[in-house]
């Protein structure tokens, strides 16, 4: 029985035992774990071999093709890839597995030297490991010209890098070839705004940037942001020696030898980016939104403001008209309730045209504005409705509409800071007496004298000044009916207490600048690039920023040629470049109760080295893909 009941169990072994070693190894198959792929590829595409070959002389064919090492990719080719002399039709450019196909569709022109110039376009298929600095060059004459031109282009304005700018060179060296004449060599600014103008033959050179809108490669557009550079370029080279080290394996090195090398010069030119004030003057549009307001926007500043006549009201003393400073916005607000009810405003605008010619001269146009808002009738003009009340009950008054205001007291109040009223419409009249500014003495408050005006910029605001004393307590109140809008309606009564802060809770910062023009100014900023304070250059270089809050500050200095406390741009036809603009070349972070001297000679640190990279927009490219790496990294 024993005997019986053995063979069974082991013809069922028999039996299992297959079925249980394919569920194992299939498990095993399974869970094999996830491979960790080893280590990162970092490794870029190598260049092996062309046809024709590299640095070709005589040559006349106008396809180019280029053989990799590995399977590659192009990336952003018509913004990276640059072909000089450059190309009026636009050449074809091709990745295929490991080769790239480059189809020239212009006409070759003899004794030329052609450079394709791949910057950083051309990455491996894998991980996009860029092959930089890449460039081609043939020649369709006997020699290839191998000088260089490089340096680097900033918007003059903030010198923050421009990416993806043309900068080219004539041998023309008249200022007209710059707006008749394509580029003879050329080459476009990476994310760090360096340029590197290869193929060039020896001679005397103009440089300009252009950020070329219609691609035709000359300066034929008031929009487009362009440079110059003052002085003639005349490229040389000369020899120059740097250490290699010669590895004996990848951690063991043998020796340091001395290699010789040509440098090529100049390498440090610097070009100040700039779009040119428009001198066109034209109307862009004309807006009604809303029925008692319409605005008149116009192309570049004015001296003065459009004559208008009314159609089909009466234009005289009509409007309370708010402008800016450049005239080139002008709002009109319509006094009188019966002219803004009307669905349509007619009239003839006589203003100053710049015509084809460039000149400019007197234009009138007929405009017929209806506004957008359809007109709402105040609860004065509506029928009342008669409510039926109760025996013995009294009616209820109708709720007072008030003037609005936006009132700007800060509940705890900055050493150097004011107060101001914001209404959403002009205002008509006002009582000063009805406004006061009180300080507590003790437990007492005790009225006290104070300055105030009408914004110089919107006529709807009005600042009230006064030398606030540190850690006093102060009420600032306005009686009721105190400002009249041009609409009839009134202010409420406003009364706010606020208390000004103590002189510990700030610091003190002075720059003493050298190589700064008479007329400049500093601008400190903050960590966003935007402007907090303006002082000028004192004549001994000091500049005094007091009651600062702790924090980081950055500094910009503006060498202010005309004195008019901003910065001005360039004029190319008349020479002239933007006024030159140079950054505190680090940040600076300080504490309450500091009181700084900070030295500032503007020409110590390189202009193209000088804004600080926390400021910066345009972050290098290198830095991006670094950053992108690690997030897929850390993804593995």
């Amino acid at each position: 029985m024993l005997q019986f009941e053995n063979q069974k169990i082991k013809q069922i072994v028999r039996k299992v035992l297959p079925v249980v070693t394919l569920v194992v190894m299939l498990y095993s198959c399974a869970s094999i774990g996830r491979p960790d792929g080893g280590p990162i590829d970092e490794t870029p595409p190598r260049f092996v071999g062309s046809t024709p070959a590299a640095g070709a002389l005589n040559n006349k064919r106008t396809k180019v093709s280029l053989v990799f090492d590995e399977f590659i990719k192009l990336e952003k080719a018509t913004e990276k890839v640059v072909v000089s002399p450059p190309q009026i039709q636009q050449p074809e450019i091709k990745a295929s597995g490991k080769r790239i196909q480059v189809n020239l569709l212009d006409s070759l022109k003899p004794n030329t030297t052609y450079t394709i110039d791949f910057s950083d376009a051309i990455v491996d298929n894998n991980e996009g490991n860029p092959l930089g600095n890449f460039a081609f060059t043939f020649s369709t004459g006997t020699e290839i010209d191998t000088m260089e031109v490089a340096g680097t282009l900033l918007d003059a304005s903030n010198l923050e890098p421009i990416k993806g700018m043309l900068v080219g060179l004539h041998s023309n060296l008249n200022d007209s070839a710059f707006n008749k004449l394509p580029f003879e060599r050329v080459a476009r600014t990476d994310s760090r705004g360096r340029f590197s103008i290869r193929g060039v033959a020896p001679g005397k050179y103009r440089i300009y940037g252009l950020m070329d809108a219609d691609q035709n490669f000359t300066f034929n557009q008031k929009s487009e942001m362009i440079a110059f550079h003052d002085s003639l370029i005349i490229p040389r080279m000369e020899e120059r020696t740097r250490m290699d080290t010669a590895w004996v394996d990848s951690l063991t090195y043998d020796t340091i030898v001395e290699k010789k090398y040509m440098h090529y010069l100049p390498d440090d030119v610097i070009l100040r980016a700039f779009k040119e004030f428009n001198y066109s003057q034209y109307l862009i549009k004309s807006e009604r939104l809303i029925p008692h307001k319409f605005t008149l926007y116009f192309a570049g500043k004015a001296d003065t403001l459009p004559v208008m006549k009314g159609l089909n009201f009466d234009e005289k003393d009509a409007f309370v008209i708010e402008k800016n400073q450049r005239n080139d916005t002008i709002h009109y607000w319509v006094k009188d309730s019966l002219l803004f009810k009307q669905d349509t405003l007619a009239m003839s605008l006589t203003y100053l045209y710049t015509d084809t010619l460039n000149q400019l001269v007197s234009r009138t146009d007929t405009l017929n504005l209806v506004s957008k808002q359809k007109y709402k009738k105040e609860e004065s003009e509506k029928p009342k409705k008669k409510k039926k009340k109760k025996k013995d009950e009294e009616e209820e008054p109708e709720p007072t509409k008030f003037l609005p205001v936006k009132v700007n007291v800060p509940s705890s109040m900055d050493v150097y800071g004011y107060i101001s009223l914001d209404f959403e419409e002009p205002i008509a009249s006002f009582d000063s007496a009805a406004i006061h500014l009180r300080q507590k003495v003790d437990t007492l408050w005790k009225d006290i004298p104070f300055e105030f005006e009408q914004d110089s910029i919107n006529l709807k605001k009005f600042n009230f000044y006064y030398d606030w004393e540190p850690t006093l307590e102060y009420e600032f109140s306005v009686d009721s009916t105190a400002f009249h809008g041009i609409y009839g309606l009134f202010t409420d009564k406003i009364k706010q207490e606020f208390k000004v802060r103590s002189e510990d809770e700030y610091f003190t910062l002075h720059f003493n600048v050298s190589g700064a023009d008479s007329l400049a100014f500093v601008e400190l900023l903050d960590a966003q690039d935007k402007v907090v304070r303006k002082r000028r250059v004192e004549e001994d270089g000091m500049v005094d920023f007091y009651f600062l809050n702790p924090g980081k500050y950055a500094a910009r200095l503006i060498n202010d040629r005309n004195g008019n406390g901003e910065w001005d741009t360039g004029d190319f036809e008349k020479g002239i470049q933007p006024e030159e603009v140079f950054y505190y070349p680090t940040i600076l972070e300080y504490k309450a109760l500091w009181d700084v001297t900070q030295p500032w000679d503007i020409h110590a640190t390189p202009v193209d080295k000088q804004k600080p990279d926390e400021l910066k927009k345009q972050k290098p490219d290198e830095d991006k893909k670094k950053k992108e790496r690690n997030n897929q990294n850390r993804r593995r």
